[in-house]
């Protein structure tokens, strides 16, 4: 079977439509998280759950006052290499558990397709990151870099993109988590991906759910019996 990569900026209904998807598609189905929180996850690696546990224990201990009289180390000439050394051995076990989660997920992505079920990713790794990482625009840490090469070179794209977009007035009524300039910059960054060569229709998710869904299964349907697209829907105003 195939794979089908929905994507769009906070608020378009990503999950909405995939779990909608996997029951209303009429063929075999599976939802998958393919995006990076562990909250949002319905599979996870248990080492992200240990460095999640791990970063929110170093920020409670930050914030935990010093006990009155005791008073910080004296700084010495090797604090600085030292901390140098803790910040790249933190960002190289961060970037090792990333690609290990990623080809986690892609593993069960394999088995599922092997049994002959379509794999409806909400969100995926590729396009989340085509952008930053994958582009490599602007100054990226050596971990990012390395990152995007991994995903442009080696991990798998999905046999079809999926893009819900809505203005972004509409997207911060449903979802108010980020401001109305950074949905726009959202948006833009998930349209570009029509320029990565993935097969890639964009959806009208101004619509109501059942419509959505509606649209979305018939553009699988199209393209597991043609592996070809339909005209393309137009992207809202």
């Amino acid at each position: 079977m195939l794979s089908v990569a929905i994507v769009g900026p906070d608020g378009a209904g990503k999950t909405s439509v995939a779990r909608a998807l996997e029951r209303a598609l009429g063929r075999p189905a599976i939802y998958l998280y393919m995006g990076v929180s562990p909250e949002s996850s319905n599979r996870v690696l248990p080492t992200t759950r240990l460095l999640r546990w791990l970063r929110r224990s170093r920020r409670a201990g930050a914030t935990t006052p010093r006990t009155f009289g005791a008073q910080a180390p004296a700084a010495g000439s090797g604090d600085g290499a030292a901390k140098r050394l803790r910040r790249s051995l933190r960002a190289a076990a961060h970037l090792g558990n990333r690609l290990a989660e990623e080809c986690y997920r892609q593993g069960l992505t394999w088995w599922h397709r092997k049994r002959g079920r379509v794999v409806l990713f909400d969100r995926h790794f590729f396009a989340d990151f085509y952008t930053t990482d994958v582009e490599g625009a602007g100054r990226l840490p050596l971990s990012r870099r390395l990152h995007g090469r991994f995903l442009r070179h080696v991990y798998p794209r999905p046999d079809l993109v999926l893009y819900l977009d809505a203005p972004p007035e509409l997207l911060r009524a449903r979802k108010q988590e980020a401001d109305l300039e950074t949905l726009e910059a959202m948006r833009r960054n998930y349209e570009r991906l029509a320029e990565a060569g993935l097969p890639y229709v964009a959806l009208d998710a101004r619509q109501p759910l059942d419509a959505v869904v509606a649209e979305a299964a018939a553009v699988i349907h199209h393209f597991a019996r043609h592996r070809a697209l339909p005209a393309r829907a137009k992207l809202p105003a």
